[in-house]
């Protein structure tokens, strides 16, 4: 794999309450491509952060339907990835790359 491929699997960091509080457990939280797997995912973690992985978890949430001034609109559907890193590693997502 290529960076540029590491690039395309890792889209943004996800900064939440929930994903602050799972931080303290040395938990990272991130947006992926849809069609990610979890070992493509923990080789663009491990390549572009250079850190250890210990096991990654994750989950799409469907997108919704909401209203905005009337008009209905739909939320497309994301794809997180929970990232447990080795202890003593730690990704400052608040940074940029």
């Amino acid at each position: 794999m290529t960076d540029v491929r590491h690039f395309d699997v890792i889209r943004s960091p996800v900064i939440t309450e929930k994903a602050t509080f799972a931080s303290e457990q040395n938990k990272v939280v991130f947006r992926v491509a849809d069609t990610a797997t979890k070992p493509q995912i923990k080789a663009a973690i491990e390549k572009l952060f250079d850190v250890k992985v210990v096991s990654v978890n994750t989950l799409v949430r469907k997108g919704k339907e909401k209203r905005f001034r009337g008009r209905i609109g739909r939320q497309s559907d994301v794809k997180r990835a929970i990232v447990t890193l080795e202890e003593g590693h730690s990704i400052d997502v608040t940074t940029g790359l």
